[in-house]
This record gives structure tokens, sequence and C-alpha cells, in this order.
């Protein structure tokens, strides 16, 4: 029997073009690897990914593209080519599952939420030719989530990507974890992620969690589980994760997670001032208290992990001078890579709301303008900050927090912290792959990040 053939395709938004352009910088479409482990065996699966390679056409019964808010442009124009040869295609992922109305012009069939509880049924709809225009996935328990089809990502990937957990209580105005993933904490079973793990060829990993240790003591007791099976399995994997300022509040867990081969956390500061944390509703940093930032940060460094610490500029409670400081708070903090952002509203999220009710929103040339919605431009008008001087300080953000200088300072300091050449160099490069998405793909003059941190890879 003729095996139907399924075309997955990742697009890249040229927005990103900055943020990949070292290998250790791009990670493999989860996703899709989710997608192709619910396909049946009757079908041929390939997956194309802009991440390395522009796409090509490549005949197909069965198109799927996924996209976050800043590609969704890009997804568009590729499903407009399978749909001028009368390819169906179907779009998910969190761009369209916030707009279904809107990529309901550009695909055929639109999965809104998390797809493995329709999956099946769409195959078995296209092979009855009754596709329908829209599928509402359900948040299933993970029990039975299979293991990605890590054997179809692109071979050269350097890092690799799994998930142990979905959902998210928080409810971060900013953010759209708990719109799409929904607000209970679901974990997998501990053993299909460490079988998952030893499948994977990659040494260096990135756990994709929104938080990896939860809010509570049956969470924390779900990460601690998984670090210390890879431990007593012998798994081998350098990783880092995203994790809110809890992270730091157990040391059984920083020991567990250093052992097991942690050599970064992201976690989300956003701001050093209460009243902005309390504007944004970010309820775990305001329980930890701004004033407690440097001692956390300093616990986790002292397990040899370092911290790679996000911010965002232009919150609504922010002026001119609130951009200052908080540049200036960085400077002078112990995070040791620092992810920065201007406030965006992206689709889905209250902050967007928000915006949009106000009519505050100026990047509204939809589709072309999702482009700029990647956290590093400016798609808003700011109630007490003008336009110009926000351009004008993300150029000073790039010269004064991403300069060699600088870069090279703060790699010295996080070895001293951390006690770890490794983590040190982890953190020096998120740095420089921040500096290259915000300084639209210039790397850092005379210096090759790869060839560091490929030489620590090896080691």
């Amino acid at each position: 029997m003729t095996k139907r053939k399924l075309v997955l395709i990742n697009p890249k938004g040229k927005s990103r073009i900055g943020f990949v352009i070292d290998k250790e910088s791009r990670y493999p479409p989860l996703s899709l690897g989710i997608i192709a482990a619910l396909t049946p065996d009757n079908w041929e699966i390939i997956i194309k990914d802009e991440n390395f390679e522009e796409f090509e056409y490549e005949d197909a019964d069965l198109v799927g593209v996924t996209s976050f808010t800043s590609n969704a442009t890009r997804a568009y124009e590729v499903a407009k080519e399978y749909r001028n040869m009368n390819i169906p295609v179907i779009m998910g992922g969190i761009h369209a599952s916030m707009l279904p109305k809107e990529a309901e012009k550009y695909v055929d069939v639109v999965v809104i939420g998390e797809a493995e509880s329709v999956w099946k049924e769409i195959l078995s709809d296209f092979e009855d030719g009754k596709l329908k225009k829209r599928y509402n996935g359900d948040r299933l328990p993970l029990e039975n989530s299979p293991p990605a089809r890590h054997d179809l990502f692109h071979k050269d990937y350097i890092f690799d990507s799994i998930q142990t957990t979905r959902g998210c209580p928080m409810l971060c105005d900013f953010c759209t974890v708990h719109v799409f993933n929904g607000r209970a904490y679901r974990t997998r079973p501990v053993n299909d992620v460490l079988d998952e793990l030893e499948s994977m060829k990659a040494k260096s990993i990135m756990f994709v969690d929104d938080n990896i240790v939860g809010y509570n003591k049956p969470a924390r007791d779900h990460a601690k589980a998984i670090f210390r099976g890879m431990i007593d399995r012998g798994i081998k994997k350098d990783w880092f994760c995203q994790a809110s300022i809890n992270f730091g509040d157990d040391e059984e867990l920083l020991d567990l997670a250093a052992e097991s081969g942690c050599q970064m956390v992201l976690i989300g500061v956003e701001s050093e001032k209460t009243e902005a944390l309390v504007s944004m509703n970010k309820k775990s940093n305001l329980k930890t208290g701004v004033d407690n930032y440097h001692k956390v940060f300093s616990i986790i460094q002292s397990h040899g992990i370092s911290v790679l610490g996000s911010f965002i500029f232009g919150l609504d409670t922010d002026t001119p001078s609130d951009l200052k400081d908080r540049l200036n708070y960085i400077l002078n903090s112990n995070v040791d890579a620092s992810q920065v952002s201007i406030l965006t509203p992206f689709p889905g999220t209250k902050t967007y709301e928000d915006y949009k009710r106000r009519n505050r929103i100026t990047a509204t040339n939809y589709p072309e303008d999702w482009e700029n919605y990647d956290g590093g431009q400016i798609v808003i008008e700011h109630d007490k900050i003008p336009t110009e001087l926000l351009k004008g300080f993300r150029k000073e953000v790039v010269e004064t927090l991403f300069n060699y200088k600088r870069l090279l300072k703060k790699l010295r300091e996080t070895h001293k912290a951390t006690k770890s050449a490794k983590a040190a160099v982890w953190a020096f490069s998120a740095n420089s792959h921040y500096r290259n998405m915000i300084n639209e793909g210039k790397d850092i003059e005379g210096f090759s990040v790869s060839k560091l941190f490929e030489s620590f890879m090896k080691k």
C-alpha cells in the first residue's frame, strides 16, 4: 500500500534571523515532533525546518504548519503555496489558537489548543474527504503523551528539547501559557521522561516547561524525581530550563539539578519594582520580594548553575526614569545573562486586550505586522514614554548591556560565582544570542560564540 505523505513545516519569521545566527540558539520544533509521533505508520513524514534552510516546495498529501505570533506571517506565505496546489493545510500553535478567524483566511484547517486529542480525528476526516474548518483540542492528562520523533529533527541541531509538564496556575497579564495550556499543572510520568531523554542523541537539552518545578510540593517532587532518575540512570546531558524564582527555594532540588547536568535557569524577573509587578500580576515574584532577588540568585549560583534573568521594558507603570533604573539594576545585579524585551501585547493575553481597547497598539497592518511581535520591536504607544524615547533606549541597551567588554566581565564574574567554567560559558552564550536578536543579527565583532561553546560541549 502506498503511503500518504505528511509535510510538517517550521517557519521562521524575518525578525528571528538575528537570534538564530548561532547554532546553539536554535531549538527543534518539539510540537511537530509530537504530531509526528501521533501519526500512524501508513504515513511518510517530513519536517521542513526554516531554522536551517529556507522552505522549498515538497510534494505532499497533507501539510501541517505551526507558528508563534512573530512567524505567523511566514506561516501564511508557505501555506499559500500549498493551497495554490489544492493541498490542504492545517495550522496549529499559539497564534492560530488565539486568532482562529484570522488563520482561517490563510489555511484550510485550524487546530485550537493542544492537538493530541484531535489529531487522529483530523487524519480520519482527511482520508474520508470530510475535513472540518476547526478542531478544538482538549487538555488531556500527560500519562499517554508520546515521546517526540527526535529522529526527524534536522541533524545539525546542537540542542534538543523535551517537555515534562504543561500548564501554569499563575495569571501574569503578558503571558499566553495559562491561556493555551490551562491553569492546571499537568505532569508527565517520570519514567516516560527519562526514557525519552535516554533516546535523545544531543548532549545539550532544553526543558521547555514554563516552570519545571511548579508551585507546590507534588510538582517539586516530580522535578526532583526526574533529576534523580537522570543521575541514577547515568543520563549524561547538560541542560537548562525555565522556572519561577521559587527555583532557589529548595537546596535539595538545586543539588539534584546541578548533579544531573543543569547549567543555567531562565527566571522571569521582569522588574525590580513592586509597583510594576503588581501591575502585571506577577505574584510569584511578589511573594519572594524584590529585595530578595540577589539572595535567591546567589543561592542558585552556589550550586554551579548560572541565572538568565528576563526583564521587560515599557511596562504600564514605567516612566522614562524607570527605564534607566531597570537598566542600571541589571548592570549592577548578579544575574549572569539578561533577556530584555519591550512590552509586547501578544494575542490572547490581558495585555493585548487592554492595549487594543485603549487603541494603543500601533503595529496593526496584519498579517504583515505580526513579524514585529517578537519582544524586541515597539508595537505599542506607551502612556508615559514617547515612542522615539523607547526606540533610542533600545539602542542604549545594546550598547550598554551587551557590549563585548561587559560580556567578558560577566563571564569572569559568573565563573567566580558558580565555580563552573561551563555554566559561565552558557551564560556568555545566552548574552551574545540576545545581543544578536536585538542588534539585528550583528554578531560580536571578532568573536565566535559557536566555537567557544562547542569547545566546552566536547569536554
